[in-house]
């Protein structure tokens, strides 16, 4: 149960070294344990702490009686704040020391660890945000790209909330009509056509999850591993598509013996690309067959295979066993080191013409070396991705798999009501429907969400946010 009635803190910047570092207190007593803390600065001795304000000045320990860090101390009043509680944040030097040293004489002065995501669910307690709105924090300060910010900036601002309390607002009241008809005489109420605010429900519904699989990929992005068997390119081609010398690279196969990670940016995509050892059978190598057993664990692991194949050799059995091992899951053949047949004109030519070994999965022809070819693959990834949706200009409504989820079962009972409507079933079977559709939007902003549920997303977050 979170608690709305004491005095949380917590050092909201991230740890480690920098610059600016910052400690947050929320809560009724916030602007006392502030006074009790802070020294006024040369010339302020004499001034009040003034709301919304930024004061210069020392944070001192009472009971050591000396002087922790040279601040700059701000106190704003409830409503207008974050969480519409007193808020009181203290900016301080970026040492890990010295914050946490300031976090310890705030705890002594009664106030309380904060929990994570304890600032953002006050926020929503409190009616300054709703439930879709606090999951845009976190979504925010996790994006990985311009589109998933764009989202994250839309959802905060209500973009999804609005269009969703208008679809609820009208069931609601088709809900108040189905019943007054249960309650009152046909002839006692006015008349309504309920079978239209179902339609319109229903349209609104399908709009929104229209684009959901294309939100929650900008959202989330996706795992590609880069496979093959060894020396045909795989660390040339991570390195290629992320235009830096991340993975090490030489003519003996073998060469990588773990799984390597790196995020790339793929029209607004996030992208994680897991580099491999080559996989290969019969190694008497205890490293290198744990290093394939790691390959294998990604490619279980991943959203997409990319099946790296030497287009200046024909297939090998090695490669159509790797081929076996992704045939079920979403991937892209990269035709790799097609430099090599123009420096060797009488290699056969199989980049030209390469017949996939993964049955329907696309071929792109490419050189890892000179760079030739991989605007194509990008745009291929991207287009596997995406399964065909058009990369829209604007950012996506709907990016979280828990809304997808409840715009679902919303417009499954919408159905469900309609169909029972159309077959003059029960006035009671109709509301039943209607209601159960009401239940699933409000999860979305909050308004019908049950405390684990509240519970569980704010325990994502992280402490001091």
């Amino acid at each position: 149960m979170i608690s709305l009635d004491d005095t949380i803190v917590a050092i909201s910047t991230p740890i480690g070294t920098g610059g600016i570092g910052i400690v947050r207190m929320t809560g009724p007593d916030s602007v006392r344990i502030l006074r009790q803390l802070f020294v006024p600065g040369p010339g302020g001795a004499d001034l009040p702490i003034e709301p919304r304000t930024l004061h210069y000045g020392y944070i001192a320990d009472p009971v050591a009686g000396e002087i922790v860090d040279e601040v700059l101390a701000a106190y704003m009043p409830a409503p207008r704040t974050y969480t519409r509680q007193d808020v009181v944040e203290i900016n301080g030097h970026g040492g890990i020391v010295a914050l946490r040293r300031i976090l310890s004489i705030c705890l002594r002065q009664g106030a309380r660890l904060a929990d994570a995501g304890e600032f953002t669910a006050r926020a929503f307690l409190n009616g300054r945000l709703d439930l879709a709105q606090a999951e845009a924090v976190l979504d925010i300060v996790r994006a990985k790209t311009e589109v998933s910010l764009q989202a994250a900036v839309g959802q905060l601002a209500g973009r999804l909330s609005a269009q969703v309390r208008s679809v609820r607002a009208g069931l609601v009241r088709a809900l108040a009509y189905l019943e007054a008809s249960i309650d009152f005489e046909e002839d006692e109420i006015p008349g309504r056509d309920i079978g239209y605010d179902l339609v319109q429900a229903a349209v609104a519904l399908t709009q929104l999850l229209a684009d959901a699989d294309r939100g929650i990929i900008y959202r989330q992005g996706i795992r590609a591993a880069i496979v093959g068997r060894p020396n045909v390119g795989k660390s040339s081609l991570l390195n290629r598509l992320l235009r830096t010398s991340r993975a090490i690279v030489t003519d003996i196969p073998g060469t990588t013996r773990d799984t390597l990670e790196e995020t790339l940016n793929l029209q607004g995509v996030p992208v994680v690309l897991v580099d491999t050892a080559g996989i290969t059978e019969g190694t008497e190598d205890p490293i290198e067959r744990l290093g394939i057993e790691r390959s294998r664990s990604a490619l279980v692991q991943a959203d997409l295979a990319l099946l790296v194949v030497d287009a200046s050799q024909p297939l090998t059995s090695a490669d159509q066993a790797i081929a076996a091992l992704v045939k079920d899951k979403a991937a892209i053949v990269v035709a790799n080191k097609v430099d090599l047949l123009a420096a060797a004109p009488d290699t056969e030519p199989r980049a030209a013409a390469l017949d996939s070994p993964i049955a329907g999965a696309a071929c792109v022809p490419v050189s890892a070396l000179t760079g030739q070819g991989m605007e194509s693959l990008e745009e291929t990834i991207v287009g596997t991705v995406l399964s065909g949706q058009v990369a829209a200009s604007e950012a996506p409504v709907v990016t979280s798999p828990r809304h997808k989820d409840a715009l679902s079962r919303a417009l499954d009972h919408v159905n469900a009501a309609r169909a029972a409507l159309q077959g003059s079933e029960l006035v009671d079977l109709v509301a039943i429907d209607v209601s159960a559709a009401v239940q699933a939007l409000g999860e979305i902003t909050g308004q019908t969400a049950s405390e684990d549920l509240v519970e569980t997303i704010f325990s994502t977050f992280c402490i001091g946010k």
